[in-house]
Order: C-alpha cells, then structure tokens, then sequence
C-alpha cells in the first residue's frame, strides 16, 4: 500500500488528485490517501445540484460546491469530516465490495472502543445512526473507492446546508436519501481532534499491509492535478453544467406582486423560460422570456442578461435582485 502525501483543504484539488491519481499514477501498489476539506457540499456524478443545496444558505455562508466522479448521494464535509480513497485493480474481490474497504474504518473504531457496523449498501453506522458512506468509480481495470467519515462535524450546518424543498423541482437525476446521521467523536471514550484520527487511521490501514511507503507529489503531479482543478473541478460547467435535465417551478410575492418563473433546463442553460404573475409592466414580458433562452443556469449569467434589457419596463415594483432572489433562491 502507497500513502499518497496530501494536506490540502481545498475540494477542487482533492478531486482532481483522485482523478490524476486514478488515471495517471502507476506506482506498483494499491494506493490510499486521506484528506479534509473546508466546508463544502460535495454532489454525486448523476445528481442535480441545484436539486441537493440550500443555494441561498450556500452564499451566505461561502460554502464550496463540487461534484465527483462518482454516483451516490450529496454529502457536507467540513474540517470535521474525514475523508479515504482507497486506488486498486477492479479484479477480484474489490469490484462491488463495500464491505471490504470499509471494515478497516470499522475495526479502528472497535481498537478505540466505538462499535460501529457496516450497514445497507455502503454505509457505516453507530447506534442505528450514519457515521460514514462511501462510493466506487472504475476506469478500465482500476478501481477507486472513497469514503466520508462524520467524525466532528457540524451537523447544523449539514442540515441547513443540503435541506432544500423538491417539490418545485422535476429532475431525472438521482436524489439523495437522507439519514439520521452522528459524530464519531461523541462516542470515543478518549476523544482526539479530526487531524489525530486521520493519521490513527493511515497508520492503521499501513500496518495491516506487507509493505507500505509514502509518495509525495512531484512539481509535475501537482502542476497537471491544478490544472484539472482549474479547468474542471472548479468550473459551473462541471458543477452546475453536467446536472441531468430538469424543468424548475420557483414562485414569490414582492411589493410589486407575484411572479411565478417556470424554467426548462437542459445541459445547464435555460432552453425554455415562461414568466407568469400579476405584476404590472410597460413591455411584453415574452420578450424577456426570449432574451433568458439560451441563458446558462447561473446566478451571474442572468443578472447580466436582466441588467442589458431595461428591467423596470417589463416590471413596476419588482427589482432585478427580487427577480434574481426568485429563481435561484428558497
């Protein structure tokens, strides 16, 4: 087993490395490494993002978003969130055994006196509640498996952060479930900071192995990983752009009366928009409905297009930031 070198914080960079690692690193051995990150909600491959966050909760509170290569369910990491991925050949008994890639998580907890169980399809659970789930990817013939540890998280953050209404949202991506979850830190009779509890659990994985080393990143490894994060990880397109298709119902009274917005979303960006309510305005709105076609599905992206098109005719009373805060906040 290789222990990959890694103290980096940012959600973009540690997806990228998965990816790099996975793709581009042969170093002879099973390979494992052990991250945190700073607060971020971290999306499955098939999932709708806008359909897993609280949007509005996640700009207030700076919180990262980023989505990983594999599927699963929407999780919050935070710096009491820790993190394993485990790189193999698919061969043999690894190709769908979850069990086999949690149970070393498993038997830490049991040496530090927490009895934890393996539970469902992927998860790791104490007191019937989720402490930890996990999820696979493969390329060719190798494999990745990764897992997100609860071990001091905030949980009144998670719960705020990915508690959104779905009933507005007609999607075709993958929905998360969402599980009464805990900390492992409240159930660890001698209690130890996240940071400690990563390295309890590299030094437990690299004992049980023959032999184990250590890999620090190369200048070249670290140059390719940023890249990737630059042009992928921390871009809309990959975040926001890949969600599946879905149409978007988002209704709201202001001073200047309702406005009800129905969007047709497909491949990120506003394919159809019908704007309805009982406002009052000098133009027809059909003609800002036909300037937001065409318009990515971001914040930003729209302001822009609202700012270009005299807004205040289309609408007495009602603000671009009202109309913004409509269609992509709660």
């Amino acid at each position: 087993m290789i222990n990959i070198i890694n103290e980096s914080n940012n959600p973009y960079f540690n997806l990228a490395l998965e990816e790099y690692a996975l793709k581009n690193l042969n170093l002879g051995d099973d390979m494992l490494i052990l991250w945190i990150n700073e607060p971020t909600v971290v999306i499955g491959r098939n999932q709708n993002t806008i359909e897993e966050i609280n949007s509005k909760y996640i700009k207030e509170h700076n919180i990262n978003v980023v989505r990983r290569m594999s599927g699963g369910g929407a999780v919050y990491h935070d710096f009491g969130n820790v993190n394993y991925t485990f790189i193999t050949s698919s061969e043999g008994d690894s190709a769908n055994n979850f069990r086999k890639f949690t149970q070393p998580v498993i038997d830490l907890l049991s040496d530090l006196g927490v009895k934890a169980e393996f539970s469902g399809r992927n998860d790791i659970t104490i007191d019937g509640k989720k402490v930890s789930g996990t999820a696979q990817y493969y390329l060719k013939d190798r494999m990745l498996h990764h897992g997100a540890i609860l071990f001091h998280t905030n949980l009144d953050i998670l719960k705020d952060v990915l508690n959104v209404k779905l009933d507005k949202i007609e999607s075709k991506g993958i929905k998360s479930v969402r599980s009464r979850v805990a900390n492992v830190y409240d159930y660890l009779p001698n209690k130890m900071s996240p940071v400690e509890f990563k390295e309890a659990l590299s030094n437990f994985i690299l004992s049980s192995s023959d032999k184990n080393k250590e890999y620090n990143l190369t200048d070249e490894d670290l140059a390719a990983i940023n890249k990737m994060k630059d042009e992928k990880y921390n871009t809309w397109e990959w975040v926001y752009g890949e969600s599946p298709n879905f149409d978007l119902q988002k209704s709201k009274r202001y001073a200047g009366g309702s406005l009800d917005i129905r969007l047709d979303i497909q491949n990120g960006s506003i394919k159809e928009c019908k704007i309805f309510g009982d406002f009052f305005g000098k133009k027809d709105k059909s003609e800002l409905e036909n300037l937001l076609t065409g318009t990515n599905f971001k914040e930003d992206s729209v302001r822009n297009v609202l700012n270009s098109a005299n807004f205040e005719d289309y609408f007495y009373g009602i603000t671009i930031e009202d109309f913004i805060d409509c269609m992509f906040f709660e």
